[in-house]
């Protein structure tokens, strides 16, 4: 009994390191690749004419972010850049809620100093972000 808790034990491990180590790698890599106004665009400014190739691109696309958010949220646990991974994940995702939920994750200065270090270690320019807005509810006055 305590052989089998002990093999799962180390497959456990083994699988959370596997898992932080690409996390950490994929992450990284799509820091460095994405151009400094990356949080600036908009998707309606890159939307070209609908194809064959493009619908492909689309699927593989918004494939590869639900596998960084599930990767982010199992990173969260595990060792690794959890919330990295979530709002990369989303920033690749087609939703019409994307910008908003972007945009509330780059307030938190920590996470845009943790992408900017990132870049300056890879020799890129630090990336631009969206002004802060101040968030008001029409219900309170200040």
């Amino acid at each position: 009994m305590w052989q089998a808790i002990q093999s799962w034990a180390s497959l456990t491990i083994l699988i959370s390191l596997a898992l932080s180590i690409v996390g950490i790698v994929s992450a990284t890599l799509m820091i460095l690749w994405m151009p400094a106004t990356h949080f600036l665009e908009t998707d309606a400014e890159h939307s070209p004419p609908i194809s064959t190739l493009r619908v492909a691109w689309l699927c593989f696309k918004n494939t590869l972010g639900v596998a960084l958010i599930l990767l982010g949220a199992v990173m969260m646990i595990a060792p690794g850049p959890g919330l990295l991974g979530i709002l990369l994940g989303i920033s690749l995702l087609d939703l019409p809620a994307k910008h908003r939920l972007l945009h509330m994750g780059l307030r938190l200065k920590s996470v845009r100093k943790t992408l900017n270090w990132i870049r300056r270690r890879g020799g890129q320019p630090p990336l631009k972000f969206p002004p802060r807005r101040k968030v008001t509810h029409p219900d309170i006055k200040l």
